[in-house]
């Protein structure tokens, strides 16, 4: 394993992996000011960006660590954002889960707002986004009937769109879930592009199946996540 992989075991290594891949988010151009958020399970601690704080110059001491159980501050000075319910639910209902990104990439949210998902295309989309990626309905950002409407879309997927709202993905650590963020903004692209050129020859189940038991999957997908390399 690479120093970057598995989940992270420090309140540092959270804040500065939260930093890192908060600018290239930002320089990605899949939120825009102080839009979007980025979290960190660090045992029961969940580091997230405070409320107001840009990704694209924020500093660790723009990453608050919350109690998963009670919702409370417990390191660091400031206000969470508003979605920190969201995080936590996601983090109590997907124990496997480090790293939470939720970015409001322009042609993903499009989609979404126009009350469509992303099928599945290429090869990439389908390894590191699943054959089929959730479209959680409208409501309003932050709250608790956000949280639940996420929560449920991730309970067996890694990435959803929200309605009108932006792109949830998730991941061992936040390499993996930035990874899967920028692949969604990919893979939403490249649906836009064939839905130009003429109608799109969507995978199917059996094909999609076949990517995922590829060999050669599983490394990528090993890799994104910084396990080898």
């Amino acid at each position: 394993m690479t120093q970057e992989s598995g989940y992270c075991d420090s309140a540092e290594k959270a804040r500065a992996d939260l930093v890192n891949y908060g600018r290239k988010i930002a320089e990605r151009g899949l939120v825009a000011g102080p839009g979007g958020n980025t979290s960190v399970r660090v045992g029961d601690v969940v580091y997230l960006k405070a409320s107001g704080a840009a990704m694209e110059d924020a500093k660790p001491e723009h990453y608050i660590g919350i109690s998963l159980e009670t919702g409370e501050v417990v390191d660091g000075i400031g206000k969470p954002s508003c979605e920190i319910l969201m995080h936590l639910g996601i983090y109590k209902a997907r124990p496997d889960v480090g790293a939470v990104c939720h970015t409001h990439a322009p042609i993903s949210s499009g989609i979404a707002s126009a009350g469509k998902t992303i099928p599945p295309l290429l090869p990439d989309g389908v390894a590191m986004l699943g054959k089929n990626i959730p479209l959680v309905r409208y409501v309003i950002p932050a709250g608790s009937e956000l949280a639940v409407a996420a929560t449920e879309a991730l309970k067996e997927c890694d990435v959803a769109l929200l309605a009108n709202h932006g792109v949830l993905t998730v991941g061992a650590n936040m390499r993996e879930a930035y990874f899967r963020s920028i692949i969604c903004e990919d893979a939403a692209k490249t649906y836009i592009a064939a839905l130009i050129a003429g109608k799109p020859n969507i995978l199917t189940d059996k094909e999609a199946d076949e990517i995922n038991n590829l060999e050669a999957e599983d490394y990528r997908r090993a890799l994104i996540r910084g396990d080898v390399g």
